[in-house]
């Protein structure tokens, strides 16, 4: 038995407010590199559903560029560490420097992918100047007095680089190895945000928070003049350069993305992203890439939500917006409606998605939801049309599954979630006091429990309710009430997830500890307690359609699938996703597993050889 990645369906671009995000092309416009989390991902520009991920950073990420030569990938993360790895072969890490002590918050390579200029927040320096494969110095970065937020390589000789930053000094350098040529600071009147030299070398356009955008001669460092004035309307985040080098595009927080032509010193056409109104901040433009060797005129911006916006030029409208989520995805439920398998998530921010499972594509779910963590979701096996979520805001809310839109208004909730299930019609939601029962969203009654409950579970007209105390009580429900059915005294260690099996004549038990254990609903026996691979709390169980294998995911960032009628076989999945998983689904009729995690990445795996 085994279990191969077959997909991954990238978390989106971490991003925040009155920042800018770095994104980078690879040379061919293929792929797209960003920071999300503690992770890199790499992701297809046409196949947004195919993705690697780089799980090596120790700290927040914070940007990635692809080399030049299209092998390797130059990443920065918050602690002041670049590393460089391979983003061809095995992802190997080639180089570990630390360049400030501070965050990174942009990093250049040259033409000839030899050399890199890293920059960011730093005590005794802003940036340095080394050589990819052995971090040796060859420059140094001087002329500047607050944190820098960009920085850009000329790609020809002779080489030239340019920094810019808080201090809304632009620096120019000539090199290798770089030194500093000039400063040039009655420019700019606000921090500066992005800097970009042209792709064929003759040009560099600086932008930032002042609205401005100047053009200075790509060899000299001359100023040659302002383009647009007054025709953005908030903080300029990012530029980017037509492979031409006639154009370029800046995004920014007035929600705008502009192309310029540089001959003409205008713009020659504006995409204006969102509605205007409360929800506008999350349409704040903070990146934009335009990716090299493509026919299609693409390119790609990144809203301050997350989500990335392919933008062709000559149409008004975008021609796909690649939604996702940010923080950690905290729930996960999977539901089938009209032949068509579906998943939602819920994370740590309160977004919830909803992902067709055919293509790994999400649409974020709109209306007035959760404003902070998701702690669970679920639907009625009788198909209301309704998903049911709770959240940290002591909150119940329904979806309305066709129209993607949160309905109506939410129920208040006796305290705080410990978690959701439902059955036909009913749903019920755990609490450490009690268990309370809805039916098409009013409250109907509630359950008191002889320990305080940590998690429920649901299925048909049975309902199974874990304690902190180790114990677990199988009830029957009726439309306003639980019936206890059984006792289980089923560990030493507070339960952390339920599920039964899918006849409901089993229930596997997750504990605190990470063991797994099935009991025979009917009596409360035990089958099984053999299976304690697991080093950490267990987040999540599911039963394939077949009923004859558990899958478990973990805090310990582990995947398990247990085999019933053979207790001693297993498959392992270590590392299925950083800092733990916290949600599994059997799909596609029980050969492929989805797992989703604490970094905002959904995964699909498929599963070989289930005895």
């Amino acid at each position: 038995m085994s279990l191969t990645n077959e997909s991954i369906w990238a978390a989106s671009p971490s991003t925040a407010r009155g920042q800018p995000t770095q994104l980078s092309s690879d040379a061919k416009g293929e792929r797209l590199a960003y920071a999300s989390n503690k992770s890199i991902f790499l992701r297809s520009i046409d196949d947004p559903a195919v993705a690697r991920q780089y799980t090596e950073h120790k700290a927040q990420t914070t940007v990635a560029r692809f080399a030049p030569s299209g092998f390797y990938v130059a990443s920065g993360d918050a602690a002041g560490i670049v590393r460089v790895w391979d983003c061809v072969g095995e992802g190997i890490t080639k180089g570990e420097y630390s360049i400030v002590n501070g965050r990174i918050n942009d990093l250049a390579w040259d033409g000839d992918s030899q050399r890199i200029i890293a920059v960011g927040d730093g005590k005794q320096r802003y940036g340095h100047c080394i050589t990819w494969d052995s971090g040796n110095t060859v420059g140094e970065i001087h002329g500047h007095t607050q944190q820098l937020n960009t920085v850009s390589i000329r790609q020809q000789r002779p080489l030239r680089a340019a920094t810019a930053g808080d201090d809304r000094k632009t620096v120019f350098y000539h090199g290798a190895p770089f030194k500093f040529n000039m400063g040039i600071a009655d420019k700019h009147s606000n921090y500066i945000y992005g800097v970009q030299f042209s792709p064929d070398g003759s040009h560099l356009v600086s932008v930032g928070a002042d609205r401005k955008i100047w053009l200075y001669d790509g060899k000299t460092g001359e100023t040659k003049g302002q383009v647009g004035e007054g025709e953005h309307n908030g903080s300029i985040f990012g530029v980017s350069w037509a492979k031409d080098s006639r154009k370029f595009v800046t995004a920014s927080a007035d929600r705008t993305v502009k192309i310029w032509d540089v001959e003409a010193g205008k713009a020659t056409q504006t995409w204006t992203l969102g509605e205007e109104g409360a929800m506008a901040v999350r349409d704040h433009q903070v990146g934009v890439v335009w990716p090299p060797g493509r026919s299609d005129d693409l390119l790609i911006s990144l809203s301050l939500s997350g989500d990335l916006n392919y933008l062709v030029e000559g149409t008004p409208k975008p021609r796909q917006v690649i939604s996702g989520h940010q923080k950690s995805i905290t729930s996960l439920n999977q539901t089938t409606v009209d032949n068509k398998e579906t998943l939602w998530t819920g994370s740590f921010d309160g977004r919830v998605c909803n992902w067709d499972v055919a293509t790994g594509t999400a649409e974020e779910i709109e209306g007035e939801g959760h404003p902070g963590y998701v702690a669970g979701l679920a639907t009625t096996s009788e198909g209301s049309g309704r998903i049911y979520s709770v959240g940290w805001d002591d909150t119940i809310r329904s979806v309305d599954v066709a129209a993607k839109t949160y309905t109506g208004s939410a129920s208040k909730l006796n305290g705080q979630p410990k978690g959701v299930a439902a059955g036909d019609v009913t749903v019920l939601v755990g609490e450490s006091e009690a268990v309370e029962i809805f039916q098409d969203g009013k409250k109907t009654g509630e359950y008191k429990t002889d320990f305080p409950a940590t998690t429920v579970a649901a299925h048909g007209s049975m309902a199974a309710v874990g304690g902190e105390n180790g114990s677990v009580q199988i009830c029957a429900i009726s439309s306003s009430r639980l019936s206890p059915r059984a006792d289980i005294n089923a560990s030493r260690n507070p339960i952390s997830s339920l599920a039964f099996s899918p006849d409901a004549s089993h229930l596997a038990v997750g504990d605190l500890r990470g063991r797994v254990l099935v009991f025979k609903v009917s009596d409360g026996s035990l089958v099984t307690d053999r299976w304690t691979a697991h080093t950490a709390r267990i987040t999540s169980l599911a039963w394939n359609p077949a009923g004859t294998h558990v899958v478990s995911g973990s805090l310990d960032t582990n995947i398990f699938v247990w085999s019933l009628a053979k207790p001693g076989d297993w498959i392992e999945l270590q590392n299925a996703h950083k800092e733990g998983v916290h949600g599994v689904a059997w799909v596609e009729g029980g050969v492929k597993i989805v797992s989703v995690g604490a970094d905002a990445a959904v995964k699909k795996w498929k599963v070989e050889g289930l005895q």
